[in-house]
Formats: C-alpha cells, structure tokens, sequence
C-alpha cells in the first residue's frame, strides 16, 4: 500500500509534532508517523522542568537567550501545560560564591530577570530549605507538562489538516536518484509493510536519530546519556530548587503536579533502547538533593525512571556533562549530498518550538511555500482559560502537600449523587489526580486501547497509588469501549509499567508495594491469571508461582 505528502515527520515527541504544527499552519500536506505512542521517548521522560535560561548563562549564553525567550512564549502559547512555580538557585557552604556571583552577572546580560534573596527569606519561601543555604537567586523557572504539550501540538496539527500516525514504525528511508523521496513503515492497518512518498523527510527522533539517518546512507554521530529521575509522594517545595554550582548530578528539585521530581544523573550509554537501569542512581540523587532539602532524605519515593538525553557529536565530543544543550539542524542536501532529508537533534523540551520553526523555515524554502511561521502566537488547543495553580491553593489556603492540583482539577465539580444524568461522566476515576470519567472516555475516544496514552493525556494512575486503586477502573472503560480482553490486556499493561518504575525504590515502601499485589492478586483475583501479573515480578513478596500471598 502506497500513500503521499508533502513532507513526512519522523518522531513523535515535542520536536516531531511541533515540526508537524508548524508545517501544518503553513498549508503544508504533511505526515507524523511515530512507532509508539506520542511523547514515548525523550519528551515523556523528562523531568518537567520549563527552563528560564539560568542554568546556562554562564556556560551557554546563547542557549539561555533562547531558552528565556521560549519560556515567555510557552507561557503565552500552553498555559494549560505551564505552572508558574519560578526558581531558585541556592548557595551551600561548599558552593563556590564567585560562581554565584557569575551566575547573576551572566543571567544580567542574557536578560534574564534574577534577584538575589539572603537565606532567611528563601527558607521562608520553602521551609524545608536547610539551615545551611547561604543565599539564593530567584529566576523565573515554571514546571510544564510534557504529555500535554505534545498531544496539544499533535492536536493543533491535526486540525490543520496533517496526520498523526502512532504505532507506526518505520522499516526503511526510501533512497531514490541521490535523494530521500520517503519511507517504509510497519502499516498494522494492513497487516504489512507500506510506503509513504515525500518530497522532504524530518528526521525528529532524538536518541534514534543516528539509527535512522543510516538507513537514508549517513552519518549522524549521537552520544546518548541516559538520566534518572524520581518521583516523590508530595511536593517538598512549591518553587524549582536548583544547586548553585557547575552542572552536577543530583543538582536540581522539580514540583510537578502533586509530586516534585528529582534530577537527574548523567551516564553515557550505547544504545537508547537497551540501558541498565541502576537503583544506585536513584540514591545518588537522593543523596545530592538532600544537601538542599533534608526532607528528601525520609521522602517517600513513587517511582523512578530514566531518559535519553539526545547529543549530537559532531567531532568525537565525549563530555555529556557538558552545559550546552543547543540544537542542530542538518540539512543533508548540503551536507552530504542526499536532497529530500532533514534531521534535527540535540535542545531541550524548552526550545522545541524554536526548534520546530527553524526545521520548519527550511523545508517551507525547499518546497517553495512563503507562509510565514505562526506558533509563537497561536495558543495551543486548551491553553485558553487555563486557571493558574498558585492562585487556586491560595484562594483555597492549601499548602501542595496536601492536594493543590485535585483542587485545581475538581474545581466546582458537585457531588455526582446530586449530578442527575451527568453523574457518571462526573465521576472521578482516579482521586490521586482528579480525573473523571468524561475526561478517560474522551482519552479513549483519541487514543484507543492504548492505556499508556490515556495516562499520559490524564495524569490518571500518575498519583500516590500508582494504579493500585484506580487501574481496574481505566481497565473498566477501555472493555466497555473495546471488548474485554482490550480491558485485561490494558490493565496488565499499566501493571508491570507502574512496576517498573516503583521496583528501584521499593526499599522503605515494601508494604505498600504487599498491598497492591494483595488488591490485585486476592481481591481482584488476577494472581490466577493472567502470565504478566508474574512477570511484573511480585514474586518478591513470595507469590511468583502465581499463588495468592
């Protein structure tokens, strides 16, 4: 089976459905085709942190310009996405306070707003500051969701006209008479392989980008760096907290939702695909933090997990610690001779609209299309009304311990027993994070089956109990829509996905982890079956041979 556009996009993170947006809102005819799910890769896996520039300025100037002039645009464009938390830089005692003072002066002449603040204020800001800070900066850092942009972005495509094509793995770059004219992909609606002819291909894979420019014939040396993170319970701070120092591991405390995040560790790896996940990171970074935040040392963790920092090595770089996060835009006509073939690599989550504008710019001149680029002044879908956290919890006088974002999700919804007829649509599937079920069937609706997708465009099984409780629920929903066996495969799904980030902080929350497999295993009935309840590894808790414990 064969089919055409203008342009094929290859990547289905911020970068690949930004590129597809932009192109899209210049007339473009243009195809997003991604092998799993929308923001699977670098996008979903980081740790939702909207950069003001700070972390750059004295190492990378040109990067944090760009980075505080796309953190002012977010704001504008996805204030559905953006929470204000702002930022501050600490100073410890071991902390260099020449490099403080540079860090000030740097952030000055990027334009970057900043305000030094002595240390009793700053722990009157964040309480559980240590008694050891010395002082702070304040920068405006926000916390951004990264599954809602990106399903915003893809959204906005779609209705402009492009297409969004998830699970669809391409097999092959289509190299014709020294040019890229399109590619192979694995078409599960035909059960086969099909073609998709382009005039220009995007190669917006991140981490795979090296993998995929060799099968159009070229080089594109990568240097991935895989990254851990973890999730705790609540929001120690209401404020990104970062270390004043030279970028280090364990530098940086993220409030993200109900939870805050801890970033992130730096190791190079060879293949993004197949990385040791190592528990000793994890306490690495717990380590690390608990010097700013003590609290963070009896925390309780959720989950842990890694991403693939995507670097480009152009002359054999071997520092992945090193402090520029630019981009590159490789047009492989000039480069290296093959016309039709495009690829961008390197940034970060927070440039991916400039990112996306200047890929953009170069295809539209390929194609002869003048329309200028409108993303850095078109909200995205939902970032109209958007209500601003800090303003709900102090309308409400809640600290985030104990459930900012349910108030801010749940609003003025009524108990559904008084709700009528609306009452099941109302009613909240998932309470860790407020969401209802009107908001999984519309998921549903978008997404299908695919209970990962759901999660990421709800939040739901995101919360304190990681799906214990609501992930028969979801499961529920996705049968009545797509059969039963769709409802068990899903819920197995979530299952050993929850496990895999919950296995490497296990340690200190045992019996939490016997209480979900004692929902699941006893009062849910599943220990006899199904095969992948044992393979999430709850053996650990003496029940591997799939008997009930």
């Amino acid at each position: 089976m064969q089919s055409r556009a203008e342009v094929v996009v290859v990547g289905g993170g911020a970068t690949g459905t930004g590129i597809t947006r932009d192109l899209a809102m210049r007339g473009v005819d243009v195809t997003l085709v991604e092998r799993d799910r929308l923001a699977f890769g670098t996008s979903g896996r980081m740790h939702g942190l909207l950069h003001s520039g700070a972390r750059y300025a004295v190492s990378d100037p040109d990067t944090a310009r760009h980075c505080h002039d796309e953190n002012r645009t977010l704001r504008d464009i996805a204030a559905h996405c953006v929470e204000d938390t702002g930022g501050l830089f600490v100073q410890l005692p071991e902390d260099d306070a020449e490099y403080f003072d540079r860090k000030q002066r740097a952030c000055q002449e990027a334009g970057i707003p900043t305000a030094e603040i002595d240390a009793d204020r700053a722990r009157r800001e964040e309480p559980l500051l240590s008694s050891a800070v010395e002082r702070a900066l304040r920068v405006p850092d926000a916390a951004i969701d990264p599954f809602g942009l990106v399903a915003a972005n893809a959204a906005s495509a779609a209705d402009h006209g492009a297409t969004i094509r998830t699970h669809t793995p391409v097999t092959d770059v289509l190299v014709e008479g020294g040019a890229v004219v399109g590619v192979a992909i694995d078409d599960e609606s035909t059960a086969g392989r099909s073609t998709i002819r382009a005039e220009q291909v995007v190669n917006a894979t991140g981490p795979w980008a090296g993998d995929l420019a060799a099968m159009a014939g070229v080089d594109v040396p990568m240097r991935p760096a895989k990254g851990a993170m973890m999730v705790t319970n609540v929001r120690q701070v209401d404020t990104v907290i970062n270390r004043c120092r030279p970028r280090a591991e364990g530098d940086i405390l993220v409030p993200h939702g109900t939870t805050a995040i801890l970033g992130t560790t730096d190791r190079e790896i060879e293949d993004p695909d197949a990385y040791e996940e190592e528990s000793s990171e994890v306490t690495h970074l717990v380590e690390e933090l608990s010097e700013m935040v003590p609290a963070l040392a009896e925390a309780r963790p959720l989950r842990a997990y890694w991403g693939v920092r995507p670097l480009f090595a152009p002359d054999g770089q071997e520092d992945t610690t090193a402090d520029s996060r630019d981009f590159a835009i490789l047009d492989h006509q000039e480069r290296d001779g093959i016309g039709g073939f495009t690829t961008v690599v390197g940034g970060k989550l927070t440039l991916y609209r400039l990112m996306a504008e200047r890929v953009a710019d170069l295809i539209a001149g390929r194609l002869g299309v003048d329309a200028p680029c409108r993303t850095a002044s078109e909200p995205l879908p939902g970032s109209d009304g958007a209500v601003d956290v800090r303003t709900v919890m102090q309308r409400f006088d809640l600290r985030s311990q104990v459930a900012h974002r349910t108030a801010d999700r749940l609003g003025d919804r009524t108990d559904p027993v008084l709700e009528g007829s609306e009452s099941a649509d109302r009613r909240v599937l998932c309470e860790c994070e407020a969401v209802t079920r009107a908001e999984v069937r519309d998921a549903i609706e978008a997404v299908g089956p695919d209970i990962e997708a759901i999660r990421n465009r709800t939040r739901a099984a995101m919360g304190t109990c990681q799906g214990t409780r609501c992930g028969h629920r979801l499961a529920s929903e996705i049968a009545h829509v797509h059969g039963p066996e769709a409802g068990m495969d899903a819920l197995d799904d979530l299952t050993a996905e929850r496990w895999q980030g919950q296995r490497h902080v296990a340690e200190g929350r045992l019996g939490q982890l016997a209480l979900a497999y004692s929902i699941h295993g006893g009062t849910y009935n599943r220990a006899r079956n199904p095969e992948a309840f044992r393979a999430v590894e709850y053996d650990a808790f003496g029940g591997g041979d799939g008997d009930d414990t």
